[in-house]
């Protein structure tokens, strides 16, 4: 179990103008890959929840993919921390994590909107011979957060804004209603309220069983 602690930042990675990775040595917290850790700015009272970004197995650092909120007190400060910085972890909590990454032929679908993709990239860095698709919700091209990180052919971006031909043209629910959906995989959405419940409904309109769906509404 991991005590309160305070951990130096190693650096923040800058995405897009709304996110980046905040990067904190991990000082041998422990976390399963899908929950959330509470962090704190240092000697201020106040923390956020965060999914971790970063794989388990890496020793030396966390990760976490914070979206800057307008006037928000910890994504504002998180995002202008510098090398040295200290923050406050407290954690980790949660049960959206998997159930069985051993088997290798289960199928898993990762649908995801925005940030809500933390959880899934920890997923395909800890668990690498998982069988998976991350289907991700974003407005643009540019929000294909660390998309290398992922192997081939399992990421596909859903752009609604001025998507390219690389890319699918619309959200993760029009890819969902224009794609075969697999009734036997195991389905996990993370995001905001309105895309979980609208693909839950669509999964469960393809007769995918309820307790195949497991849902953590992230903002």
């Amino acid at each position: 179990m991991n005590k309160r602690a305070k951990h130096k930042v190693i650096r923040v990675r800058r995405l897009t103008p709304e996110t980046c990775v905040l990067q904190v040595e991990r000082a041998g917290f422990e976390f399963i890959p899908g929950q959330c850790v509470n962090i704190g700015l240092s000697n201020s009272g106040v923390n956020r929840e965060y999914s971790t970004y970063s794989g388990m197995k890496d020793p030396k650092k966390m990760e976490f993919l914070i979206r800057v909120v307008e006037n928000g007190k910890v994504s504002t400060a998180l995002q202008k921390l510098n090398k040295g910085d200290q923050v406050q972890l407290d954690g980790a909590y949660g049960k959206f994590t998997l159930r069985n990454t051993q088997d290798i032929k289960q199928k898993y679908i990762f649908v995801a909107s925005g940030t809500g993709i933390a959880p899934f990239h920890s997923f395909a860095l800890s668990y690498p011979d998982l069988n998976y698709t991350v289907l991700h919700g974003i407005r643009t091209e540019g929000e294909q957060y660390d998309k290398v990180d992922y192997k081939a052919g399992r990421y596909i971006a859903c752009v609604s804004r001025n998507a390219g031909k690389q890319v699918f043209a619309g959200r993760v629910t029009d890819y969902l209603r224009k794609n075969k959906v697999d009734k036997k995989a195991i389905y996990y959405l993370c995001g905001n309220t309105d895309m979980i419940n609208e693909v839950y409904d669509i999964l469960r309109e393809n007769e995918v069983n309820g307790d195949q769906i497991f849902t953590e509404v992230f903002f």
